[in-house]
């Protein structure tokens, strides 16, 4: 199974958008850009909503169905180890390795020291693109790479095995996520880690690495733009001179986790992509659930009452919600708008605030990402959410594939300008 050039994670909360999604990628296919569809769900979401893969399965099934399209789709196990992903083998065909929390764990001394000797050949070696300094490329460093992500790399290839087995190697694609660490990977760190899933013969296709900067959750990028551009390109390259190196997969490419909303690096990031030939993976979640609370307080009075009622909610447990995503969660609680003002705000204020558009006066990333962060909220009303989900589908049907389209898609994919 080869994945495409280009691909997105459309990851859906509660599973009502799937035929909103897909239009948003048939409209990018017919303006000539292919991106194959990914539906990606973790086991975290699927514990706080109380569903299960079979149901992002068949929302899949069931938007490609209802929409004709013949091209390749993906269900996503997403953000998996082997404490779950066998609940996951019947349902997906993509696989996101996570190994952040074995990352600085210690492998083998023996297995350590082979590691070393078998990249022992990249030393001296002067011509690795994307590495700025040859005298980067030393024993020691080998070997520093190895104690910090060696024992991390033989768990994903504990777990690929593991899948490989119960699904057949040439019936699934393969991620390796290492993003939610603490700092980020250098190019020759890259290097290293591609070298290692090699060895463990991990046919992965998309990496996702930890890049600088602050990638929050439906918000756009925080961090020093040119520096992010400066690592992409270098990533870039290492992943080029890997393929042909360790023999990966020649289509391997970088994946942008918590990638949605990062409007001011989309355009870097296609430029370089471009300049390249290569591919790229983003993967998003939460900004189709924040798609569906703008549309509901726009088709109707009850909508607006209950999207009210969540944030009024999670105001309440702002810190039990945020706790899980600390690492991608900035918000200042006196920047947060109190309740009581909120009750008697109408429809548009209420969306002003909440729509990611970068420099309109009443927009609130504060504001934004707890509400990104309260779907957990809208799960516990039960019905009274999805049935409004349901009553209001066209309307916010409308709201989440312009966002991905208008919102993502154009930015990525057709503008050909850089970071402004």
């Amino acid at each position: 199974m080869k994945l495409e050039k280009y691909s997105f994670g459309i990851g859906d909360r509660f599973a009502h958008q799937g035929e909103a999604q897909l239009k948003a990628i048939i409209k990018a296919k017919e303006a000539g850009v292919s991106i194959a569809p990914i539906w990606n769900k973790s086991f975290r979401e699927h514990q706080t909503v109380g569903s299960n893969h079979a149901e992002t399965k068949k929302e899949a099934d069931g938007a490609v169905e209802a929409l004709g399209w013949k091209e390749n789709y993906y269900v996503d196990a997403d953000h998996i180890n082997m404490s779950n992903v066998g609940q996951f083998t019947d349902h997906a065909n993509f696989f996101t390795l996570d190994v952040a929390n074995h990352i600085g764990k210690k492998a083998d001394k023996e297995e350590l020291s082979q590691f070393v000797k078998s990249n022992a050949r990249l030393i001296g070696n002067t011509e690795i693109p994307g590495i700025h300094s040859a005298s980067q490329v030393t024993e020691n460093a080998i070997r520093e790479v190895g104690e910090k992500y060696l024992y991390a790399i033989q768990k994903a290839g504990e777990v690929y095995r593991f899948i490989a087995d119960k699904k057949g190697e040439d019936h699934f694609v393969a991620e390796v996520s290492m993003d939610e660490t603490d700092l980020p990977q250098t190019p020759f760190e890259l290097l290293i880690i591609l070298s290692a899933l090699a060895h463990e013969n991990t046919q992965l296709q998309t990496l996702a690495p930890k890049f600088s900067g602050r990638f929050n959750k439906g918000v756009d990028y925080q961090g020093d733009i040119s520096q992010f551009e400066k690592e992409f390109e270098a990533d870039i390259q290492i992943l080029d001179y890997a393929t042909k190196r360790f023999g990966l997969p020649e289509n391997l490419k970088l994946s942008i986790h918590t990638g949605s909303d990062k409007f001011s690096i989309y355009p870097v990031i296609g430029k370089i992509i471009r300049k390249y030939g290569k591919g790229i993976h983003v993967k998003t979640a939460g900004t189709t659930w924040l798609a569906e609370v703008i549309g509901m307080p726009l088709a109707g009075d009850d909508g607006l009452d209950m999207a009210k009622r969540i944030y009024r909610t999670a105001y309440d447990q702002v810190e039990s919600l945020t706790e899980a995503y600390a690492a991608v969660i900035d918000i200042d609680q006196s920047r947060l708008p109190l309740p009581e003002k909120v009750t008697h705000w109408k429809a548009d204020k209420f969306v002003n605030a909440l729509r990611h558009v970068p420099g309109h006066p009443e927009y609130n990333p504060h504001f934004r990402q707890l509400m990104h962060v309260s779907y957990k909220i809208a799960a516990q009303t039960g019905a009274a959410f999805t049935d409004l989900l349901k009553k209001y589908e066209k309307r916010i049907a409308s709201e989440v594939t312009e966002n991905l389209f208008g919102g993502h898609f154009k930015r990525l994919f057709f503008e050909e300008t850089g970071a402004k």
